[in-house]
């Protein structure tokens, strides 16, 4: 259901701002129709939350390069993938295609933290910088 209000002030937005003048029954089909993606893209969403909030501290821990994108993917793969839990849920279940949406996610964190740690940490002379004393 909150996908689908999401959806709704998607298409609803782009009708006010494009000037579209859809009626209720349009904006509601069309809000249908995204509501799949926009889930999905959710679930990307919280899953690369998810692996930034794992990688991040492993990248300061000293893993580093692959063994922090296999570290860290396999926890939050891992953890994709305990999907049982979705099985007690009505009109739910276990999906391998859930999984993969989600290993998108998680590549998606693991690369942008490695990306900000290399960039903000990496001293392209590969000498350090002395602190002057007084």
């Amino acid at each position: 259901a909150l996908s689908y209000e999401v959806s709704y002030q998607i298409v609803e937005t782009k009708n006010e701002v494009l000037n579209e003048n859809k009626t209720y029954d349009e904006l509601a089909y069309s809000a249908s129709s995204i509501e799949f993606y926009v889930r999905k893209a959710a679930h990307m969403t919280e899953y690369c939350l998810l692996a930034i909030a794992i990688s991040f501290p492993l990248y300061v821990y000293g893993v580093r390069g692959i063994w922090l994108i296999l570290l860290a993917g396999a926890i939050c793969v891992g953890f994709a993938g305990f999907e049982y839990h979705q099985s007690f849920v009505a009109d739910r279940g276990p999906s391998v295609r859930d999984v993969g949406i989600d290993s998108i996610g998680v590549t998606a964190g693991i690369l942008l933290v490695q990306a900000f740690c290399w960039s903000t940490l990496h001293n392209p002379s590969g000498k350090r910088r002395r602190r002057k004393r007084r």
